[in-house]
């Protein structure tokens, strides 16, 4: 979890002491690596998917993060789709849609990946990337609610199959899930048919803000809340263990609906980006990356979702939930507040048909009447020193939230290329900003946001998460 990067979408860390010990060839002394993409998809049983014909093929998968990069095995013809660029960076034509933070360019090549020798957890399936996060991981609470709302109303688009969304992030919010805006918005995907993986959240940051439960929006009952585990470098799930960096249910707290491998995980690298750059000691050769969190367990489950609904196309997000948890293995010597209903494992899942007859999810629902400036915990956007707080959202319009939900539940909170009253218009933000018409002296046209620096904190636990980062010290003639 990165301590100052704007919405760092609140990934779970770990120490990468442990990380840079496997090289490309990847192997632990004379022992296949347990971490690596072949192993994770070996013993979670996703592979026995592809060989009984199902890969995700005709499944959309939204990944709401930091962009993707065409990076081999994410750079096939039509393999990634791109949404709006709702990023600071989408003023800057050069890093428009461009990975530059390497976080969604990661966790999408965990979920579908496919070429160069690396393949994710549902191959076949489809990316569509709403970039939000800008370099160094920066993104308000705000931005996330308007890709949400985006993928919810362009989710059948002619051509799109939305059918999951990834959301590897979460903030640190203290109000209840009945009211968060945040929450509220990935209610409204999910009872809109799509299924809502979130990640669970960094035990660490949650209890930064006093927070011992899971992070905001995994802590809404409806969505699918995923905590990470750790394989321990081997095949057998019998030695597997919950990663000590994944939140856990305090006493009358929700608890993660199941966990997934999140722990020192092989990745897609992307050259240059602000985690590649900060840490070395996590790159495998040319194209890989050793990564922790919740962020990439998180991922591991959509992917798996993809490739339950190719085989299903029919199942509500409901009965997918159900699935998973019913053909979860359970660790031994971990309570189910911290692991929910155990590991994943497809494998058992292909011998069984899912229960048609399962009965619906019936928790409260949320209403979406909370403050905004709650549902960003102790994550704030900063420029210049001057910080993004209160109830406006990233272009300081005022937060309506009576207004917005009920926009939400119609599918209606974006209208004629507007969301709250701004609008988004080729390949960047038009509108006015934090005041007046400019943000602190600088206006949201050109490519004058490109040498700024953002700060804030809640991706959901990745282990390279470091430091501020500075815009002088990036190049982007490399991303021209």
């Amino acid at each position: 979890m990165g301590k100052t990067i704007a919405s760092r979408l609140a990934f779970a860390t770990v120490a990468l002491a442990c990380l840079a010990a496997v090289g490309a060839g990847g192997s632990w002394g004379a022992r296949p690596d347990g971490y690596s993409i072949d192993s994770t998809t070996l013993y979670t049983g996703a592979q026995a998917w592809w060989n009984a014909g199902y890969t995700g093929s005709g499944v959309d998968v939204a990944v709401i993060d930091s962009g993707i990069a065409p990076v081999p095995g994410l750079d096939a013809p039509g393999k990634v789709v791109h949404g709006p660029d709702l990023s600071l960076e989408s003023q800057a034509p050069n890093l428009t849609r461009l990975d530059t933070f390497g976080h969604g360019t990661f966790m999408s090549g965990l979920i579908a990946a496919d070429g160069g020798g690396y393949r994710g957890m549902a191959p076949g399936a489809r990316l569509v990337s709403l970039k939000v996060a800008s370099a160094d991981g920066g993104a308000d609470v705000s931005q996330v609610i308007a890709a949400i709302d985006w993928v919810v109303q362009h989710a059948h688009d002619p051509g799109l199959n939305i059918r999951v969304l990834n959301l590897s992030y979460g903030t640190n919010s203290r109000q209840s899930y009945l009211v968060d805006p945040l929450a509220y918005a990935a209610e409204q995907a999910w009872k809109h048919g799509i299924v809502v993986v979130a990640a669970a959240g960094n035990s660490g940051y949650q209890r930064g803000n006093g927070v011992q439960g899971l992070a905001d929006p995994a802590y809404d009952p409806y969505l699918l809340a995923v905590g990470g585990s750790d394989s321990l470098g081997t095949l057998d799930t019998r030695d597997d263990v919950v990663g000590d960096y994944s939140a856990g249910a305090c006493a009358g707290c929700r608890r993660p609906d199941l966990v997934a491998p999140g722990s020192h995980l092989q990745g897609l690298r992307v050259p240059g980006s602000f985690i590649d750059a900060r840490h070395a000691e996590a790159r495998l050769g040319d194209r890989f990356f050793r990564g922790t969190g919740t962020s990439e367990a998180a991922a591991i489950v959509s992917g798996a979702a993809a490739l339950v609904l190719e085989r299903y196309p029919g199942l509500t997000p409901d009965l997918v939930k159900r699935y998973l948890e019913r053909h979860a293995t359970s660790l031994r010597g971990v309570g189910p507040h911290l692991q929910g209903a155990g590991l994943i494992d497809l494998a058992s899942m292909l011998r069984d048909e899912p229960q048609l007859n399962a009965p619906p999810q019936r928790h409260p629902t949320a209403t979406g009447l909370g403050s905004l400036e709650l549902a960003r915990g102790l994550d704030h956007v900063t420029r210049d020193e001057v910080v993004l707080a209160g109830e406006r959202d990233i272009f300081g319009k005022p937060w309506n939230a009576a207004a917005m939900a009920a926009a939400q539940a119609t599918g209606s909170s974006w209208s004629g290329g507007m969301w709250n009253g701004s609008s988004w218009s080729g390949s960047s933000w038009s509108g006015s900003s934090w005041s007046g018409s400019s943000w602190s002296g600088s206006s949201w046209s050109g490519s004058s946001w490109s040498g700024s620096s953002w700060s804030g904190s809640s991706w959901s636990g990745s282990s390279w998460s470091g430091s501020s980062w500075s815009g002088s010290s990036w190049s982007t003639a490399s991303w021209s």
